[in-house]
């Protein structure tokens, strides 16, 4: 394949999976690493990709990646996450889900669970728990977000500000590698910062393409959260961050047949 052609699906493949590697584009492209490698230093050049040790990620912005493309990135892992995370819910609490296509996928694996009031800023997972016989859902209602259903502004924190939750269970658009927990827009922080405040126990759920990416604004830090779930081992500073503040770093399980399992563990053992 030409270079010409090469360079779109490249882009549309790091748009999909969130990242390209060069050994994963030579074995799709058939070409040699020095090929691949120069194809991604021009598209680095052009601003259409950011070179990491590798392989290369979506650049850095102001702005998250589409909510179809979201949804679609990272499927396997973020339905390991959200199996994980389940674990974690008891029945008969008090939970926030908040925006994100992660938080999405942990509502669609609630169905075995009872006695559940759930308080959302995302319509879709009030759409997904609509027919939940077990489950009463509250929305926070405010300033909806139409790209992806998200409910933000004054009045979102203002229905959080009624509540005591006993679990929350959050979303990011970027992880910093010393362990700031970061997004895109700054309403929608607001809400997240209320969510926190507002929870006895909050669950981070993200999986590992957010250790690669960049977001301008910040929500917290791994500190200031009870459990991290994912399903790579994070960056060492993040990880030792967390043995610090006695944060749970719960590794989820691969039911995915080409991924490597993992067990369960934290991050404050050894």
């Amino acid at each position: 394949m030409v270079q010409t052609l090469r360079k779109p699906e490249i882009i549309d493949i790091a748009r999909r999976e969130g990242k390209v590697t060069v050994d994963q584009l030579v074995e799709h492209f058939q070409v040699t690493p020095q090929t691949i490698r120069r194809d991604l230093t021009e598209l680095a050049d052009a601003g259409d990709l950011e070179r990491v040790h590798g392989g290369a990620i979506l650049p850095s912005n102001t702005s998250n990646i589409g909510y179809v493309d979201r949804r679609e990135l990272n499927q396997p892992q973020k339905f390991d996450i959200a199996r994980e995370c389940v674990q974690h819910i008891p029945n008969d609490c008090s939970l926030f889900l908040n925006i994100g296509t992660t938080t999405e996928a942990v509502a669609a694996e609630l169905f075995n669970h009872s006695g559940l009031l759930v308080v959302t800023n995302n319509i879709n997972i009030a759409n997904i728990l609509s027919d939940h016989p077990s489950v009463e859902v509250v929305v926070t209602g405010g300033n909806l977000r139409p790209s992806d259903g998200g409910l933000i502004g004054a009045l979102a924190r203002e229905t959080i500000s009624q509540f005591r939750f006993d679990l929350a269970v959050i979303g990011c658009s970027a992880l910093h590698m010393e362990g700031e927990i970061l997004d895109f827009d700054i309403r929608e922080v607001g809400v997240s910062k209320a969510i926190i405040r507002r929870s006895d126990k909050v669950i981070l759920a993200a999986d590992s393409s957010k250790f690669e990416r960049k977001a301008p604004i910040q929500i917290a830090t791994l500190s200031e959260i009870d459990t991290f779930i994912t399903e790579k081992t994070p960056p060492t500073a993040s990880v030792e961050l967390c043995k610090r503040s006695a944060t749970q770093i719960i590794l989820a399980e691969s039911t995915h047949p080409t991924r490597t399992a993992k067990t369960a563990t934290s991050a404050t053992q050894n």
